[in-house]
């Protein structure tokens, strides 16, 4: 399944950011996944607990920051999302967000499918953590850039 499409993976992102955060993902509690995923006006993108963590998704607001697809976003090494210059301290950030549930104020540089650098300000970063307890990966959500 898809995870747009999939309440399980929706209550995960949402109920993993309310637990560590201690505040709501949406700004409203009826908006549910089609919402976050093709309506936010925030991006949310989120990679497993691989090695080389793969991104399993990305909302429509990370895509036209990116430049990529869904199709192309899922399954990608997350570290891409930043240059190679930018890597070590985005690896220090993800290294923080394990050690500590998630970090909030995150700020860097990342670059889109087309070469761009955008300024990303303003993040959270946090742990994805089901019901028993087990980290399924991690999530980032920030404002579009200006």
């Amino acid at each position: 399944m898809n995870p747009a499409d999939d309440p399980a993976f929706f209550a995960l992102l949402t109920g993993s950011f309310l637990r560590l955060v201690g505040r709501p993902l949406l700004p409203e509690p009826d908006l549910g996944p089609d919402w976050l995923y093709g309506q936010a006006p925030f991006a949310v993108l989120a990679h497993d607990t691989g090695a080389d963590p793969l991104f399993v998704y990305a909302n429509r607001a990370a895509q036209r920051a990116f430049g990529y697809t869904l199709e192309e976003f899922v399954c990608m090494p997350s570290r891409l999302s930043a240059e190679a210059p930018e890597r070590a301290e985005r690896q220090r950030l993800l290294d923080a967000v394990a050690r500590d549930g998630f970090v909030s104020g995150y700020a860097g540089i990342r670059v889109a499918k087309d070469g761009r650098r955008f300024a990303v300000a303003e993040g959270i970063v946090w742990q994805l953590i089901d019901g028993g307890g087990i980290v399924r990966g991690q999530a980032a959500t920030f404002p579009l850039p200006a």
